[in-house]
């Protein structure tokens, strides 16, 4: 199959929503916003055995590859609207590129988001993702914003997706029901775009966690220029990272990555509006913590021995 014929076959996607003018076949898309709308847009890489395991299935590696871009827009508030896909390929393995494109459809359609353009070329197996999203105009959440007195929240659980990654690499031992569910955690995360919309107007703050909670809200603090306190007892555990050793599972919830959650902050006066949406749209929300006037200092009242800062990739 020629490069143009992959295109054609896998990454052609027909019909093209009516605000696209040009889309996949041209040197470039061309779509059109609305005036009082703003453009979001973030960018990432996935590379194999870097952030999937080596023998991670084509569908969940589609999947997640825009899973995790769109988990950026959530924690803006944006509304999924477009996205570039940039793969690169060892070999032309049409059986593979099925089941990623499967994956990959499965989650743009549920996103309501298109594809409208990209490249593809040969090399070592690499997926880069740019997602685009609109906003209104000032609405878009912050990193910026968390301010003194406001609750720390979390969506979902934590943890689950890194101790799905230490049983694929043998480092934990579950029962196979709990296994499966870690490691369907790590390759199908849930990105709350729903949940960032609604957060518009509500929340002081917001980011996706990606590299773990203690690096994440480490930025959000250091962007803020404020500080935070913990509650150990409020870190949201699934039942099966409860039924592990405490230390053990805070350390999966508090640096292990790739939960894909959103942490935000809010004022206390908005709490009734959290515990109405999370029983209308049955979404665990949790506050695990507050926010302090110690500029970048981050405390839980839990002694753990060691508590790195979360995900690096060069570290």
């Amino acid at each position: 199959m020629h490069e143009f014929d992959l295109i054609q076959h896998y990454f052609t996607w027909t019909p093209f929503p009516e605000e696209v003018s040009v889309s996949v076949g041209d040197d470039a898309a061309i779509v059109q916003i609305a005036p009082d709308e703003e453009l979001i847009i973030s960018v990432d890489t996935l590379v194999n055995g870097v952030h999937f395991p080596l023998d991670t299935p084509a569908h969940a590696i589609g999947y997640k590859a825009l899973a995790v871009n769109l988990s950026d827009l959530a924690a803006m508030g944006a509304k999924p609207r477009w996205f570039t896909l940039a793969l690169t390929l060892p070999k032309l393995d049409q059986d593979w590129l099925e089941d990623f494109t499967r994956g990959l459809k499965e989650l743009a359609h549920a996103a309501g988001i298109f594809l409208i353009g990209g490249d593809t070329t040969r090399g070592p197996l690499s997926i880069s993702i740019q997602v685009m999203g609109t906003a209104p105009k000032q609405q878009a959440l912050l990193r910026s914003g968390a301010q003194v007195g406001d609750l720390i929240f979390v969506s979902g659980y934590l943890g689950d997706a890194a101790a799905g990654l230490a049983v694929i690499q043998e480092r934990l031992s579950l029962p196979i029901t709990d296994a499966n569910y870690c490691i369907e955690c790590l390759n199908y995360p849930s990105p709350r775009f729903a949940l960032g919309a609604w957060l518009r107007g509500r929340a002081h703050s917001c980011m996706d966690v990606s590299d773990g909670l203690v690096a994440d809200l480490k930025h959000l603090l250091a962007r803020s220029q404020v500080g935070a306190k913990l509650y150990h007892q409020q870190i949201p555990l699934s039942p099966t990272l409860q039924k592990l050793n405490l230390s053990n599972a805070l350390g999966f919830a508090l640096t292990g990555g790739d939960d894909y959650e959103l942490l935000f902050t809010v004022p206390k006066h908005i709490l009734k509006e959290i515990e109405n949406y999370q029983l209308v749209n049955h979404l665990h929300l949790k506050c695990i913590g507050e926010i302090t006037s110690q500029s970048s200092e981050l405390s839980i009242d839990y002694p753990l021995v060691n508590l790195p800062d979360g995900y690096n990739h060069f570290q």
